[in-house]
């Protein structure tokens, strides 16, 4: 796979993901970085490659890829932003930063 994907689940029980996920997207959109959204609602088989390529067997959505490069979770995401590093964090060169 190549771009940022962003793992989410679009039936999540739990409040905080569910604002999480969305404040992912919200800032991924606001700086027009381009991104494939993979629900892991859909499948059981989705869920278990979020968790294997986060090196988690518990971890929860968002969980955030660029290419084959773990980029993190909600928490080291919202760290990014809040330090103005969300390019370095999502591994992205300099062709793909639209202005």
């Amino acid at each position: 796979m190549s771009g940022v994907q962003l793992y989410v689940s679009s039936v999540s029980a739990s409040r905080e993901v569910r604002s999480q996920q969305s404040e992912v997207e919200r800032v991924l959109e606001v700086k027009r970085i381009n991104y494939k959204l993979i629900d892991i609602s859909v499948s059981e088989a989705l869920l278990e490659e979020m968790r294997s390529r986060a090196g988690d067997p518990n971890a929860l959505p968002p969980q955030i890829f660029n290419g084959n490069n773990y980029c993190g979770d909600y928490h080291r995401f919202y760290e990014a932003v809040e330090n103005d590093e969300i390019d370095a964090f999502l591994k992205l060169r300099a062709e793909e930063v639209q202005l």
